[in-house]
């Protein structure tokens, strides 16, 4: 670098004429710079060429600026082609023709710098354009869909994405908005008519849970149990048909109609707490007939056991009702003799089945008739030394005779 304030006494650069004229050395040859008339000669050149050292530093400080890629390529061209045309018309001692030729040296530094720019704007360009691509397809997506409250929130979150960006070439930027601005607008058109549609079915549940709690309300205090508990499950069904109503008053109606209910089975659960008190007697007598009923088993003359339980039966309807939780194990427990008793029952009238035992008579009747002829096939066979043929009677004759066996013993149970 060269000091400004460094005094420059070498006439390499330039001559101080006799007149006081200053001279500077070029290429092209010399020309006047300026005159110093009321100094030395060493004084003048010291003069010009300290405009030549605060030239020469303007340069270094230019190289250092676009070497840095402060400038803009387009910056860096019109500084260079400015300082360029100060050297040429400089009055001022010095090489200024290495001057020229560091600026003119910084034109190829300058064009790469103008191609890495260009590269790097076509790399942003690109990946903005895949951005809002990306964006514009999100968007129509939900634009689609029926994520009304997350959904807005990403379309706004989408428009920031969007506005963040750097823009691309004018058309496709204009056509990717437009692609944009329509999903937003239909979204934003469908999730109205959405909430307007809520807003109306809600209104509409409000009037049915208004009537379905005011009827649960009247129905409190009934005491015709049945009719009202199965009403009670027509509303209950009916309310949760009736869909949700607005949240200022759905929560108040449910404490009307959930209050309504709760006091009517609450009601009845105490008339049937205290009706159960009064049917533990009957129980206690129903424990008694079971005792004898439960007696009857095993059954081992039915007709007996059929006479004793239509007596047990009769007194049992007598005894009237019982606790609710001994109902079904009461029952059970008479059941089960009644289906014990009723399956020997059935079990004696498939054996005596008429059918059935002349089809088993039939069976053992035929079996001996064939074993006959097998016997006598055997018979003759032996006389004539026939052992093949003997060999496959007898095998034939064993196997008739274990049929007739198992036949003759259904007969049997047949016939009682």
């Amino acid at each position: 670098m060269i000091e400004r304030s460094a005094p420059v006494t070498s006439h390499q650069w330039g001559r101080v004429d006799d007149d006081g004229t200053v001279y500077v050395k070029t290429a092209d040859g010399e020309r006047p710079v300026g005159q110093y008339p009321e100094g030395t000669p060493e004084e003048a050149l010291t003069f010009f060429t300290e405009r030549y050292a605060a030239l020469a530093f303007e340069v270094e400080l230019l190289e250092q600026r676009i070497k840095s890629g402060v400038l803009s390529p387009e910056e860096a061209t019109a500084s260079v082609r400015t300082v360029l045309t100060q050297v040429a018309e400089a009055n001022a001692v010095g090489d200024l023709a290495s001057l020229t030729a560091r600026l003119e040296a910084l034109g190829p530094v300058v064009e790469t710098q103008r191609e890495a720019r260009k590269a790097e704007r076509a790399l942003r360009t690109a990946e903005s354009k895949a951005s809002k691509e990306k964006i514009v397809g999100e968007a129509e997506k939900l634009a689609e869909g029926s994520d009304w409250r997350n959904g807005a929130n990403r379309m706004r979150e989408l428009l920031d994405e969007w506005k963040a960006l750097p823009r691309i070439d004018r058309a496709s930027d204009d056509a990717l908005w437009r692609r944009f601005s329509t999903a937003r607008t239909a979204y934003t058109r469908r999730r109205k008519s959405h909430f307007s549609e809520q807003h109306e079915k809600r209104d509409a549940a409000r009037a049915v849970k208004e009537r379905l709690a005011t009827e649960a309300e009247e129905l409190a205090g009934s005491t015709d149990w049945g009719p009202t508990a199965g009403r009670y499950r027509d509303l209950m069904r009916d309310w949760k048909a009736a869909g949700p109503a607005p949240r200022e008053v759905d929560e108040a109606l449910w404490k009307r109609f959930r209050g309504a209910q709760d006091a009517f089975f609450g009601a009845r659960d105490a008339a049937a707490a205290e009706q159960d008190q009064e049917f533990a007697a009957n129980a206690q007598v129903k424990e008694g007939i079971l005792a004898e009923a439960e007696a009857l088993l095993p059954v081992t003359d039915l007709e007996a056991a059929k006479r004793a339980f239509r007596d047990i039966a009769d007194r049992w309807d007598a005894a009237g009702k019982v606790p609710r939780d001994r109902m079904k194990e009461l029952e059970g427990r008479i059941r089960k003799v009644e289906q014990e008793i009723r399956g020997v029952e059935e079990d004696q009238w498939k054996r005596s089945d008429p059918e059935k035992s002349a089809r088993a008579d039939d069976m053992v009747s035929k079996l001996e008739a064939a074993i006959a002829d097998v016997q006598a096939d055997l018979e003759k066979a032996r006389a004539a030394g026939n052992e093949k043929k003997v060999k496959e009677l007898e095998e034939n004759l064993a196997s008739r005779q274990s049929f007739l066996e198992m036949a003759k013993r259904a007969s049997a149970d047949f016939s009682g």
